[in-house]
């Protein structure tokens, strides 16, 4: 059975309110300032990282349902006040809404861009398995699968599809580095005997042939081609909207991507399991096979296939790894964190921005928030 939701402990005063706190954020980790309920500690400070295998950058994304007056106690779910914000001006909680320490005005850009899940009265049974229950929320669908919760999740009845669906991390480099290892050494050995051409009815003598130089470029443009299809996947297909009316779409949406959105800390689902992961690696070989020369093809689907890797192991980072301040993946983190949970509809890009500011999908800033 999946983990009920934590008993709330009675606050230490008696009390049914929560005293009010001070929320302080930076981009490396919440502070509370001022009395809080029991628990707010933890949820905010270091025990969050060890209990709940939260880095501190997305604590900082997740805070607020805790702080709220009517919440005493730690939220099973995300508040959408500042989630995804990453941190927040110095200031206070007030009816769900959170307002400057130095104004005491309501910032407009806390407005709430996601509803949170009442968790007595959700659309589904989280006792038995998703998938099927989700094709039933018809036109609720969309707004559901996008109230995150914390907590794993199961789709299927049969334990060994189940199974199948999940996966750990490094299962991904055990898997298909020894394939790309492989098709790299021979296809380059291919390229080094000189004959591979690009069209092999017109080309004569040297034109159009590829000398093993060419490998390294053919192995990047491979790498660069699965960024491209990464961004397009994730955004014309991962974020499609399902006719509210179609039942199965709206299965496939959520076993393709809508899981992720409804549990984003669920990490046996972070990496594309090895089973579905090979029928889109194929479909990639074939494609690249049916339009290039063997050679041509297998080098640019080794580049693609580690591209794959790398975004896969970068995706499971971005979830669960603590990045160094101010670096590349730092703020690629933090790019994720406003995708997932403020902007679901920009932000497409897992391992770059190239493709997000290549087709003007980049995540708004917002002036107050970026770094003194």
């Amino acid at each position: 059975l999946l983990p009920s939701p934590p008993p709330s402990p009675p606050h230490p005063s008696g009390m049914g309110s929560a005293p009010q706190c001070q929320p302080s954020f930076t981009r490396d980790w919440p502070r509370v300032q001022g009395p809080c309920p029991e628990g707010i500690p933890q949820l905010l400070g270091a025990g969050a990282a060890s209990h709940m295998g939260l880095s501190p950058l997305w604590a900082a994304s997740l805070w607020g349902g805790s702080l709220l007056p009517s919440s005493p106690t730690p939220h099973p779910h995300p508040a959408p006040q500042a989630i995804g914000r990453i941190f927040s001006p110095q200031g206070s909680v007030e009816n769900g809404t959170v307002t400057s320490a130095n104004t005491q005005k309501t910032d407009p850009w806390m407005e709430p861009k996601l509803k949170m899940v009442d968790w007595d009265k959700d659309l589904v049974d989280w006792q038995k398995p998703l998938l099927w229950q989700v094709g039933h929320l018809g036109e609720k669908y969309d707004e559901w699968v996008h109230q995150p919760v914390i907590r794993p999740i199961r789709l299927f009845h049969s334990d060994l599809i189940e199974a199948l669906s999940k996966s750990v991390w490094y299962s991904v480099p055990i898997i298909w580095m020894p394939l790309m290892l492989y098709v790299s050494w021979s296809h380059y050995r291919t390229l080094a005997q000189g004959n591979v051409r690009l069209f092999e009815s017109f080309s004569t003598g040297n034109v159009g042939s590829f000398p093993e130089s060419a490998f390294p470029g053919l192995f990047v443009l491979g790498m660069l081609l699965w960024s491209l299809m990464e961004y397009l996947i994730h955004r014309f297909l991962f974020h499609m909207k399902p006719p509210s009316d179609s039942h199965y779409l709206i299965m496939l949406h959520f076993v393709l991507h809508g899981q992720h959105h409804k549990a984003p800390f669920d990490e046996s689902r972070l990496v594309f399991p090895p089973v579905p992961a090979s029928l889109g690696i194929a479909f990639f070989y074939i494609i690249l096979r049916l339009l290039l020369p063997e050679a041509v093809a297998g080098t640019m689907f080794a580049g693609g296939l580690l591209g794959y890797v790398i975004y896969d192991m970068i995706h499971y980072y971005l979830h669960f790894g603590s990045p160094h301040k101010g670096s590349y993946l730092y703020n690629m983190k933090a790019h994720h964190a406003k995708h997932h949970f403020a902007h679901q509809q920009s932000g497409y890009g897992i391992s770059t921005k190239l493709w997000d500011h290549f087709f003007h999908t980049l995540i708004p800033e917002e002036p107050h928030l970026k770094m003194q």
